[in-house]
């Protein structure tokens, strides 16, 4: 067996660097520097010319291009040591200044793993025989009935535009459209039934999307997190957008289950209310019921710049100017719910979150980054109206 057939079903690792000799050399002159100069650094165990007859060490492939009296190209060696030897070996090979008569300058490129390709491979063609033997085999349970469903319609993923975006199969021809982050966002609504998403899949908004919006009902389905607001923002300049509707804080649309999805897309906020400055509710993982005395309370505090803080049994333990707030809420201890007539800001929920509060109630909220997952938002309007 020669080496390249050795090669073909043992190499593990390949190694790639490319050289700059200032001279001009041809190929033996490279190979002839490589075992050279790398020859006894390391005993026999590492010595190329003994590892390349065992088989450990494949052919070394040279590419090699002469211009202007420099010469350049690229060096390639299989390698079916483990890693620790293969990453000497690739060591060596770059401490090489030297060809022929010539100076010159080895950069290592990469060490692949030559078997990923291989498991690629693998995993696409067990993927096709799983997908023709559940397609084939008799449905005999509810488990398998599903997942041919949900092979179906995951297969309904077409691409538009010259970006290629992935899409639901009616996103041409339906008279709305669901913008989400990523395809997987669009898979997990075709799940649902819903086949009008399309992916932007980055942060810059497509022109096919851009295009698309202009005569169409617009909803943008967006991630719980920092991405999705920035994601937001972008939409709202360049998209004639509607509706805006968002996952639960720090969650995603993709991991969410139909149920969720569902009352996340019927709570979608118009996006007047955010060109108002009033920005898109993101769905709370908790849910608060506001104690009547509480209400009765905000009911008289509009107008009064003041702060109240309530513990666990709805009862006052504590009253503050608003602008005092940032220095005295670190220090009230047994705090479960604040009232105040006041702006929530992303500082005062930080606070919030490091007392370990549950319920805050403002008259407005601003623009936060970060909503913490265990704390209530609200605004006085929701809980007296007006």
């Amino acid at each position: 067996m020669g080496n390249d057939e050795k090669y073909a079903s043992t190499a593990k690792y390949v190694i790639q660097a490319k050289y700059n000799v200032e001279g001009v050399v041809e190929k033996p002159d490279v190979i002839g520097a490589i075992f050279g100069q790398t020859e006894g650094l390391f005993g026999p165990d590492l010595d190329l010319r003994e590892l390349q007859k065992s088989g450990r060490i494949g052919r070394i492939e040279i590419e090699l291009e002469s211009k202007q009296d420099k010469t350049s190209g690229t060096i390639t060696i299989p390698s079916s040591l483990d890693k620790v030897s293969t990453a000497i070996i690739a060591a060596a090979i770059e401490s090489v200044d030297r060809i022929g008569p010539c100076e010159s300058e080895i950069t290592l490129e990469r060490v692949g793993d030559v078997r990923e390709d291989k498991r690629r491979a693998i995993m696409g063609k067990a993927k096709d025989i799983l997908r023709k033997w559940v397609i084939e085999a008799s449905p005999s349970t509810e488990e398998v009935v599903k997942e041919v469903s949900e092979s179906i319609r995951s297969a309904e993923v077409v691409s538009i535009g010259p970006e290629q975006l992935p899409a639901g199969p009616e996103v041409q021809e339906s008279g709305s459209i669901i913008i989400v982050e990523g395809r997987a966002d669009v898979i997990v609504l075709l799940k649902c039934g819903i086949k009008n998403a399309i992916a932007l899949e980055g942060t810059k908004v497509p022109q096919t999307i851009i295009d698309l919006s202009k005569n169409r009902e617009v909803t943008a389905f967006l991630d719980g997190d920092r991405a999705g607001d920035l994601i937001l923002r972008e939409l709202i300049q360049v998209v004639e957008l509607d509706y805006v509707a968002r996952a639960p804080p720090n969650r995603e649309v993709e991991e969410l289950t139909p149920k969720e999805i569902m009352k996340c897309l019927r709570e979608k906020s118009a996006v007047e209310q955010l060109k108002a400055g009033r920005p898109a509710p993101v769905p709370t993982a908790l849910t608060v019921t506001v104690p009547s005395n509480i209400i009765d309370v905000a009911r008289q505090l509009r107008g009064t710049l003041e702060a109240i803080a309530f513990d666990e049994t709805a009862r006052e333990i504590s009253r503050i100017p608003v602008g005092e707030l940032a220095d005295k809420l670190p220090k009230i201890e047994g705090a479960h719910t604040l009232l105040f007539d006041g702006v929530i800001t992303q500082r005062l929920l930080d606070l919030a979150e490091e007392r370990n509060l549950k319920l805050l109630i403002g008259d407005r909220i601003s623009e936060v980054v970060k909503r913490p997952v265990n704390i209530k938002i609200m605004r006085m309007s929701d809980i007296v109206g007006g």
